[in-house]
């Protein structure tokens, strides 16, 4: 009896003939090459995921650099008014406040300055306005107290200070701001005066606003967060500026008008 030795196809079971290997492999046995599928990312959506994440922590270290600068400029602010240890040869008032020129006023009957310039004069305030607000003090407002009705930011009274300084050959100046706003006066005035000339601050420190308290009051937390904002804007701006009188955000915040004509001159 002749064996029947032939094969039929289906004789041979879990074989598939690709190439010279098995199934799932290329030639010489190697594994077949894997092209993505449409429910495959690809490269491009795990760079995109890369670059989402480096993002995310960017700004995340920025958040945490922000809020700890803020915890800083907070902490720094003057909690009690002292008087300068000794006179400088003027004093200053950056308006704002009424507390601010009762301070300068008690500073320059003090000795501590031999004139006092207020700067950020409103238009429609007079010398006599200013008299009437300090009745014991008329003396001292008709013969030492100088207006500046220029300057409209802090960057115009910083411009303004410098000028008044050159004009009494003064080198030394006691500023009276309040507490809050005495960082970035201190900012625009180092960038206006430079080397030589020593500033003294004098910090008010108004009602209402309690540096160790602020998160419990909305009001407190909007006027820190937004000084402390425009703080750094000065800090960083005043890197780049050569001088503030040609600064285009002076110009920008003088709302478009020159820094050197937005106002009156010098009142004595």
């Amino acid at each position: 009896m002749q064996r029947d030795m032939t094969m039929r196809t289906g004789d041979v079971v879990g074989w598939s003939w690709s190439g010279d290997g098995p199934e799932g492999t290329g030639p010489a046995g190697r594994p077949a090459s894997h092209a993505p599928g449409p429910s495959d990312p690809g490269p491009s959506w795990s760079l995109r995921r890369r670059l989402a994440l480096g993002v995310a922590g960017l700004g995340l270290a920025a958040g945490i650099a922000l809020g700890a600068g803020f915890l800083a400029f907070v902490s720094g602010l003057a909690r009690s008014e002292q008087l300068p240890l000794g006179p400088s040869d003027g004093i200053v008032a950056l308006t704002g406040g009424a507390q601010r020129i009762e301070d300068a006023m008690d500073l320059l009957a003090g000795g501590y300055g031999r004139r006092l310039l207020i700067t950020g004069v409103n238009e429609r305030t007079s010398r006599d306005e200013i008299a009437r607000l300090n009745p014991g003090q008329q003396h001292l407002i008709a013969c030492c107290v100088d207006l500046d009705y220029r300057a409209r930011n802090t960057i115009g009274n910083a411009i303004e200070i410098r000028r008044w300084m050159r004009e009494n050959g003064f080198r030394s100046v006691a500023v009276v701001t309040s507490n809050y706003h005495m960082p970035r006066t201190l900012v625009e005035l180092d960038h206006a005066l430079g080397e030589g000339n020593r500033v003294v601050p004098h910090p008010v420190v108004p009602g209402g606003i309690d540096p160790d308290q602020w998160w419990r009051h909305p009001a407190s937390a909007r006027l820190l967060a937004s000084e402390y904002a425009k703080f750094l804007v000065a800090w960083i701006r005043t890197r780049f500026e050569t001088d503030p009188e040609h600064s285009s955000a002076a110009v920008l915040v003088s709302r478009g008008h020159p820094v050197k004509v937005v106002a009156e001159p010098l009142v004595r």
